[in-house]
This record gives structure tokens, C-alpha cells and sequence, in this order.
């Protein structure tokens, strides 16, 4: 605090609280220079146009009263450390404060100079230590994420190897086996897959810890995974001899995910409940809809096993946690399943939640978002709280040229989607999610805010920009259609939002009729 350009700024509605921390940091530290103002909406703005040293508090202003306010001090200035000035009443907040990062608290009225100074000076000590602490942590995390990563792709190579050779054997083209002979293999090539999944999880937790794990979201229907799902892991329940059932809401509509995510997070799910659930037990693989949450659909994986602890069920999502009651002889694996089901359905916009009791059995639950046109095209198809006056469809079809495309297929259509997205205008056009589980031939949609006369323009940018990429000549065929969204007329007394459903409703038709082959009148394809 011996910095003569110090800047301290005070958010204090009281002129008198005002007046004597000023006196108090004038006697301690006279080169400080102290701004002050009486609101938190007041503090939050002088804290975007500069940073101070330190920032003192009263948690109750006019505009905002208890944890709210350092709360939302600390989100504005993370990195820029609080003490609290706290009333006789106020103490018990002032000390929650404190818990939740704030780093010092003084009485108002009963505090020197001395104190005051001390306490600013400890503050930013503090908040200068947490910062390097921060800044090790994660140097840490990155060295251990990247040697993992490095152990994990090296011990692909020799397992593979051990795979293909015992997959060699057991296939009797190295020569006839004994049966015990064959059992041991089996026995190697189990044990060998067992050890790949763990690298895979390995890999795919350091890539969730990294924020390095991925999701591409499309337009799927949930119950074609479910089934999907169900029908992979059928084999592992009739061997355990557990049932395996699924329960759908046909309410369902489309939902906006990953579908390799969302498999992966059901067959570990599904996998879970087989193994703790008993001989002649059951597990129900349900989706449903729920009219308080419109917005979300619910997949839930229930089972009739063991149950949950208390205690585990508050921990049974970290990272290599495994419940000591819970593990087996038939148990195998990190502990890393269920902390990378709950990142991938974080990344989803989603949460994943158990319910269950010792002895009962367990219900785990994940949320998935539905697909909304409306939502997606409120922002680009409105300007200054009216809708634009027209809009046109345009499909990008990408097919490749044989039935085994030459490369990386969805490296290829990744590319192109992605250079489709830099053709548009962010404010007036969406490139829409695609539709359905990656196949070999991809469709793309875009809803412009244009009419079919000017539409040219942006076709002829899409073409050459497709064309420029590497080789895609040789790799597909490229055709762009162009249609005119024509929604049905509207209605007297229509709000916005039912307007936007209106061309929402267009869109969608559109583009089924198009997935569905059906031609669209007053097309123009190039």
C-alpha cells in the first residue's frame, strides 16, 4: 500500500461511513487516491472503465442489498481484491462474504486508521497470493493433462497390436486351438478391450479437464438412440439375465445435441445399471417431456440394483471416484465413466442428476435441449422488434462421388460447414443445425433474410468459397438450391413471437419436404 498511485474505490451510500473511511485512509495513507460512489450499478461501471487496487463494500445500497452485491462485484472484478464494511447487524453476511471470496470484513465505526490500513494491505497480499496459487494450478493441470495424453496415445500402439494377434488366433488362421487354448485368449482379448476403454476414458476426462472436449450438435430424434442404445447392450443384459425395456413419450419433439455424445453417455449409463443390478432385475431406458420445462426433454436410466449411499451419491460424479461398497469382482474401469457423462451433457446446456436409496435401486437422469427453429431464427429474422419483410431457404447439398468417399468423409463436410458459416451474415442469416446422425450424403440448410432476386448474390459466395477447398472436386458433388419461405398469412392482433413461430413453422415444413425428397415449388437450383 505504499503505491502513491494508488486508486481505492468505495461503494458507501452513507455520507457519514463515507467521511470517516476517508479520514481514516488520509491518516494512514495520504498519496491513496479514493473514489466513491453510493450505488453498486455506479461501482459496477467505475469498475469496467478502470481497475482499482481495492475495492471497499457496504453489502446494503439502494440498488442492492446482502450477498447479491459482492456477488456481483466479484463477477465484474474477479481478479480485484473486497473488504466488506459491515454494520453490527450485518456481521453474520460479513462473514458468509468472507466464505465466499471476499477477502476481509471491518466493523463501520470501530476501526482505526491502523486497522484499515492493515486490513487493505492483507487483502491485496491475499488476492496476489490466490492469483500465483492459480496461475501454478493450472501450469500443473496442463503438464499432467499433456503427459497423460502422451502415456495414453503410446499405449494404443502395443494394445492394438495384442488385439489384432490374439484376434488373429482366435479366428484359427495361425492354425487349429484347443479349447483351453482358445478360453485363454478370450480371456486376453477381454482384458485387453477392458484397458482400451480405460485409455479412452482417460484421454476423453484430461480433454473435459482441459476444456478440450467437443460436442457437435444436430437435429436428432431421441428415441432412435434410445433403441440404438438398447440394442448394443441387449447381449451384455441377457448374459447377466437383466431385463433391458425402454419407455417413450411420443410427445417428444426433435432435440439439439450430439448423437455420438449422447450414445456414449447412454451405453455408459445403461452399462452401470446392468452391472449393479442382480440376476432376474430390470432396467428401464425412459424419455419424457415435462410441461413445467418445455424447453428441455428428460432421458432417464432406472434399475433395480443395489442402490446408491448417501454419502457416494454426493461424490459419484467426480473425477476417479468409485464407491468402495459398490465395486466387485465384475467391476473394471477408472471411475472416469460418470464424470465425463456429466461433462458432455454440461456441454449440452444440460445436467445429469441421481435419485436413489440403499436397496432400491437408481435413477440417473440427464436433460437434452429441444430443437427450437423459433428460438434459433428469433435473433436474424427480426430487426428493431418487427419481422423482415422476406426470407428464402438455401440448401447445400454435399454428395460425395462413390460409396466410399477418398479421405476423412466428416473431416470433409466438417470443412465444409464450417466455411458455409463464414459465407453468411451473422446478424441476417442462420446456418441451420444439421439434421439427423452424420450419413453420406450431408445437407445444409440456411435461412437469409433476403428475397429470391438478390439471393444470387449469396450463392454465387457460397459456391466459390465451397469450391476453394482442397480437393473437394474430386471428393463430391456440390449443388445449391435456392427456395422462397412463404409462411401462411397472419393473423390480426399477432404478436412477434407468434410471427417468428409462424416462419419457423415454414422453415421446418421446408426443410422435411426437402430430406423427404418431395419437390418444392418455385425452386432455383444451380
Amino acid at each position: 500500500m505504499n503505491d502513491q498511485a494508488a486508486h481505492v474505490l468505495l461503494i458507501e451510500d452513507n455520507p457519514g461511513d463515507v467521511d470517516l473511511v476517508r479520514l481514516r485512509l488520509v491518516e494512514s495513507q495520504p498519496g491513496v487516491r479514493v473514489d466513491c460512489v453510493h450505488r453498486l450499478s455506479d461501482g459496477l461501471a467505475s469498475l469496467a472503465r478502470e481497475t482499482p487496487l481495492l475495492v471497499l463494500l457496504d453489502l446494503n445500497l439502494p440498488d442492492s442489498r446482502g450477498t447479491e452485491t459482492f456477488r456481483k462485484v466479484m463477477e465484474k472484478a474477479p481478479n480485484v481484491p473486497v473488504v466488506v464494511l459491515s454494520g453490527q447487524d450485518d456481521e453474520a453476511m460479513a462473514m458468509k462474504a468472507v466464505h465466499h471470496g471476499v477477502q476481509d470484513y471491518l466493523i463501520k465505526g470501530d476501526f482505526s486508521s491502523a486497522r484499515l490500513e492493515r486490513a487493505m494491505r492483507y487483502a491485496v497480499e491475499r488476492q496476489s497470493l490466490l492469483r500465483s496459487l492459480e496461475m501454478a494450478r493450472k501450469q500443473q493441470l496442463e503438464f499432467k493433462n499433456q503427459f497423460l495424453s502422451h502415456v495414453s496415445h503410446e499405449l494404443r500402439t502395443p494394445l492394438t497390436c495384442i488385439h489384432q494377434y490374439v484376434t488373429l488366433l482366435l479366428d484359427g488362421l495361425a492354425g487349429p486351438l484347443a479349447p483351453e487354448q482358445a478360453d485363454h485368449l478370450k480371456t486376453v482379448l477381454k482384458s485387453v478391450n477392458q484397458l482400451h476403454a480405460m485409455i479412452r476414458d482417460l484421454l476423453e476426462a484430461t480433454r473435459a479437464e482441459g476444456g478440450k472436449l467437443r460436442v457437435e450438435p444436430r437435429c436428432i430424434a431421441i428415441g432412435k438412440l434410445i433403441e440404438q442404445a438398447v440394442a448394443m447392450m441387449k447381449p451384455t443384459a441377457d448374459a447377466k439375465k437383466v431385463g433391458l425395456e425402454i419407455g417413450l413419450d411420443q410427445r417428444i419433439p426433435l432435440l439439439y445435441a450430439d448423437p455420438d455424445r449422447i450414445l456414449e453417455v447412454l451405453i455408459n449409463l445403461i452399462d452401470n445399471a446392468i452391472k449393479f443390478t442382480p440376476a432376474d432385475g430390470a432396467v428401464t431406458v425412459k424419455a419424457c417431456m415435462q410441461e413445467t420445462d418445455p424447453a428441455v426433454a428428460y432421458v432417464s436410466v432406472c434399475d433395480t440394483g443395489r442402490g446408491i449411499s448417501p454419502e457416494a451419491r454426493a461424490l459419484i460424479f467426480d473425477r476417479l471416484y468409485q464407491d468402495p461398497d459398490s465395486v466387485d469382482n465384475n467391476r473394471s474401469g477408472l471411475g472416469l465413466g460418470l464424470f465425463i457423462c456429466r461433462e458432455l451433457i454440461r456441454l449440452h446446456q444440460g445436467n445429469i442428476t441421481v435419485a436413489s436409496e440403499v436397496g432400491q435401486g437408481s435413477t440417473f437422469t440427464f436433460s437434452v435441449p429441444v430443437y427450437s427453429v423459433a428460438r434459433l431464427l428469433s435473433p436474424v429474422i427480426t430487426h428493431e422488434g418487427s419481422l423482415r419483410s422476406s426470407f428464402v431457404l438455401v440448401q447445400v447439398a454435399l454428395q460425395p462421388l462413390s460409396n466410399r468417399p477418398r479421405g476423412n468423409w466428416k473431416e470433409t463436410w466438417q470443412e465444409c460447414l464450417e466455411t458455409l458459416r463464414r459465407c453468411v451474415y451473422l446478424d441476417k442469416d442462420l446456418v441451420l443445425p444439421p439434421m439427423g446422425s452424420p450419413g453420406p450424403t450431408e445437407n445444409f440448410f440456411v435461412v437469409a433474410s433476403t428475397d429470391m432476386q438478390r439471393s444470387g448474390i449469396m450463392t454465387a459466395r457460397i459456391r466459390g468459397q465451397l469450391e476453394r477447398i482442397a480437393d473437394i472436386g474430386n471428393k463430391a458433388a456440390l449443388t445449391i438450391a435456392t427456395f422462397p419461405v412463404q409462411p401462411i398469412a397472419s393473423v390480426s392482433n399477432e404478436n412477434l413471437e407468434e410471427q417468428v413461430q409462424r416462419v419457423a413453422d415454414c422453415v421446418t415444413g421446408m426443410v422435411m419436404k426437402t430430406l423427404g425428397t418431395k419437390q418444392i415449388p418455385a425452386a432455383n437450383a444451380s
